[in-house]
């Protein structure tokens, strides 16, 4: 008798199935990704745009009411009067240095692909167990 010879075709088939469905969802993940990066370039522009636009008007204002202050306070203490807008600015920069690099270190991007793919690892690590 001969040894039954094992069924290569099941496997090599089985094998095709799992390699296309990897290929599928590899694609499907970098489609995410390149949604998500849209995403993130369309609102990173818009952002600095609003931000270019808010430092711009923000500067002006500042930048009349110091010349009024001084003009205000100019036969009272014009040394003290600067000295005092000066160190303001300072504290004024110093709070919004805190706040962005407090915002960078929270920033995480690429959440839902990263988020899928771990979703994948699980869901492929069970059916290969």
């Amino acid at each position: 008798m001969e040894p039954a010879a094992p069924n290569t075709g099941h496997l090599a088939d089985a094998s095709k199935h799992l390699a296309w469905r990897l290929f599928t969802m590899g694609e499907n993940r970098l489609e995410l990704w390149k949604v998500e990066m849209q995403e993130a370039r369309g609102s990173l522009l818009q952002a600095i745009l609003l931000g270019a636009g808010m430092i711009a008007c923000a500067a002006f204002a500042a930048l009349a009411l110091n010349v009024a202050i001084v003009v205000l306070f100019w036969n009272v203490a014009p040394v003290e009067v600067l000295l005092l807008l000066g160190a303001l600015h300072a504290f004024g920069a110093a709070a919004f240095y805190w706040r962005l690099t407090r915002q960078l270190r929270e920033w995480t991007p690429f959440n839902a692909t990263l988020d899928q793919l771990r979703k994948d690892c699980t869901c492929l690590a069970t059916k290969l167990t």
